[in-house]
């Protein structure tokens, strides 16, 4: 006997909170967008490898940007024939993508700034002081846009802080330049560019390895399997729980598979539900599917030995 058990509490309201969110990313992609432009363009000007350094993470985080936001609306999509889950794995897919492609600009930014270390070229510093205070304001006031929405969704969430850390950035870019404009010394722009690289090399490293392991069905970060068997074990219906999997449906949405043995029968649709509820609340786990067993046969489950898959 097997039953479904989907979460749809948090639903009331999402169409609403999913428009507003979404236009507040279109605001945020267009304000950024239109920064990285303005930046590149000046650091080619000023010959600031800081300001094309900080161009290229911010171009970063203007994809993140687009991949949170695409998320929400994947997250809307239903579900087809084919495509049981709709499309919310290709938000996976995406990311390892994107940490990919930074992989690759990192490379280009890190190359770059040991030449410069070598041989340091002159740079305009009222020029890159004024463009990388603009950046720590359009990033400031993204961040704030997206505060509200970043206490509701971790999708969001992760948006908000990468607008935080890009503002911080923008900020060592400035005391940068105030530093070659005092002191002339022009080995802080390949310095600030140096580690400007460092920090999206490990931003980086953390969203491909959490990607990679999403795509191979690992459990997601926050959800601890232990936890969540010992909470099934605990509930006075059920003896033995076995066959547990739990993985992420997308970068948002986490999925649950687990084998219940209760052996003085069936005990309703009302403890599924009453399940359901709790594992959403207490696990973050909106999509659980539970198969319900009696334990009366001989044999037992073939799935039971935690070595099969």
């Amino acid at each position: 006997m097997s039953a479904h058990t989907h979460d749809h509490g948090r639903s009331h309201g999402h169409g609403h909170t999913a428009d507003a969110t979404g236009r507040i990313f279109f605001v945020a992609v267009a304000l950024n967008l239109a920064f990285v432009a303005i930046e590149v363009g000046a650091g080619l000007y000023a010959n600031s490898l800081a300001l094309l350094a900080d161009a290229g993470h911010n171009f970063g985080d203007v994809i993140g940007l687009v991949l949170s936001w695409v998320a929400l609306v994947l997250s809307r999509r239903k579900p087809s024939e084919r495509l049981t889950y709709g499309l919310r794995g290709s938000t996976i897919l995406a990311a390892l993508a994107n940490a990919m492609l930074l992989l690759v600009a990192v490379g280009g930014i890190l190359w770059e700034a040991a030449r410069r270390l070598a041989e340091p070229a002159a740079v305009g510093g009222p020029t890159m002081i004024g463009v990388a205070a603009a950046g720590v304001v359009i990033n400031g006031a993204t961040a704030l846009m997206l505060m509200t929405g970043g206490k509701r969704d971790l999708n969001v969430r992760g948006a908000f802080l990468h607008m935080v850390a890009d503002a911080a950035v923008s900020v060592g870019v400035v005391l940068a330049g105030v530093g070659m404009w005092c002191t002339g010394w022009a080995w802080l722009d390949p310095a600030i560019g140096l580690v400007i690289g460092l920090v999206i090399l490990a931003g980086t490293w953390g969203l491909l390895k959490e990607s990679v392991l999403l795509s191979l069905h690992a459990v997601p970060d926050g959800v601890a399997p232990g936890e969540v068997l010992a909470y099934l074990l605990g509930l006075p219906e059920v003896r033995e729980a076995h066959d547990l999997h739990i993985w992420g449906m997308s970068t948002t949405e986490v999925a649950l598979t687990v084998h219940l043995v209760t052996p003085h029968g069936h005990p309703g649709d009302a403890f599924l539900a009453r399940l359901a509820e709790e594992l959403a609340h207490r696990f973050g786990i909106v999509h659980a599917t539970v198969q319900i067993e009696l334990g009366d046969c001989e044999a037992g489950c073939r799935l039971a030995p935690a070595d099969v898959v």
